[in-house]
């Protein structure tokens, strides 16, 4: 049986490593994902050989404290400048999140944890590892999160590019820091912050504590920290970390996936993908009055608002010479938000549904 697990993660992460080769960003998800997935349906397996759940736990932790260590000065300062821009950048992200997943929910025959999971703009690692916490559909969620990723790719930099109101900020992206042996020391620092804070997720009954609970406590020492030191505290944390996080936590999705999960699929992405469509025009038209009213660049604007990866948002706003300084401060905000806010908020609100339920039928 140990054969066999390291077997799947093997072939999994193969998948993950041939999608990394066209650039995608998301390759390694979304490629370890489908892997782990074809091999679930071609060979079932029996409750004891389910993968072990430490692989998952870990790759929580690795995305928490990467999450986490992005509250730099950078995106610190930003806030304090354009704090009550981004706040209503932020709470219209989830009020329109929010809506579209309530269209998901009534118009097709996805469940309310699955529709508001594949909606939250909380990025296509997170939501599926959270889903998954919850008892959410963790098959749809993924394939919703991934439709709407590849939809902001496609349209908001051609729709940006297109339709130029103000003139650019073009601030370029921090190039990445030199290694310093001292650096391991934060990291290590980092990792202790990270562990600890699942105690404190768990003691608080945190949905996916690994990583809500690391990704809270880290972005708390980091500001902190580099609040008190009057520069970034840089932490040793290689890319290949971020890839071992995505792999762990795909092939942990990805394995656990059955036919039954695919059920009413069709009408699901129909639904999906109209309100997908729906939220990111919503959130363009946002874009646009917030920089009529603000004068911030309409590009800075739409990028920030986009409810798209960090990664993939930071490196649009390079191309088209936004603010990338903003753009990566407002998503990276966006982020925590909607994963601090919204799992304990989708959990309410199943939890008075079924009650809900419940009293009808026993009225009945």
């Amino acid at each position: 049986m140990k054969a066999r697990k390291w077997f799947v993660l093997l072939m999994s992460s193969i998948g993950g490593l041939l999608l990394s080769l066209t650039g995608l960003s998301i390759g390694w998800m979304l490629g370890t994902l489908f892997a782990a997935a074809c091999l679930s349906f071609a060979f079932p397996k029996r409750s004891e050989e389910e993968l072990p759940k430490g692989w998952l736990y870990t790759g929580q932790l690795i995305l928490g404290i990467e999450l986490g260590q992005k509250i730099n000065l950078s995106v610190l300062t930003v806030f304090q400048s354009h704090w009550f821009v981004i706040m209503l950048m932020m709470g219209l992200s989830v009020l329109f999140s929010l809506l579209s997943g309530v269209i998901l929910w009534r118009f097709s025959r996805s469940d309310m944890l699955t529709s508001f999971f594949g909606t939250a703009p909380g990025g296509l690692s997170a939501m599926p590892a959270l889903a998954e916490e919850v008892g959410a559909n963790t098959a749809v969620v993924s394939i919703i999160q991934t439709m709407r990723v590849f939809l902001v790719i496609l349209l908001i930099p051609v729709l940006v590019s297109l339709w130029t109101v103000h003139p650019s900020a073009g601030a370029a992206v921090q190039p990445a820091a030199a290694f310093e042996p001292v650096q391991l020391l934060w990291t290590a620092f980092l990792i202790f912050a990270g562990w600890s804070g699942y105690y404190a997720g768990k003691y608080l009954r945190f949905p996916a504590p690994w990583l809500l609970g690391s990704m809270t406590a880290v972005a708390l020492v980091q500001s902190l920290a580099s609040s008190l030191a009057g520069q970034d505290m840089i932490a040793y944390w290689p890319h290949s970390l971020i890839v071992l996080s995505q792999v762990l936590i795909a092939v942990s999705i990805g394995s656990r996936f059955h036919k039954k999960m695919f059920s009413g699929l069709h009408q699901i992405l129909a639904v999906g993908l109209i309100s997908t469509v729906g939220l990111i025009a919503v959130m363009f038209i946002c874009a646009y009055f917030v920089s009529f009213l603000t004068g911030i660049d309409f590009k800075t604007a739409a990028l920030a608002f986009a409810p798209g990866g960090i990664a993939e948002m930071a490196t649009t706003a390079v191309v088209l010479e936004a603010d990338s300084t903003f753009v990566v401060a407002v998503q990276v905000l966006r982020i925590l938000a909607v994963c601090l806010i919204l799992p304990p908020l989708f959990r309410l609100l199943h939890t008075r549904e079924l009650r809900k339920d419940a009293h009808t039928r026993a009225s009945a």
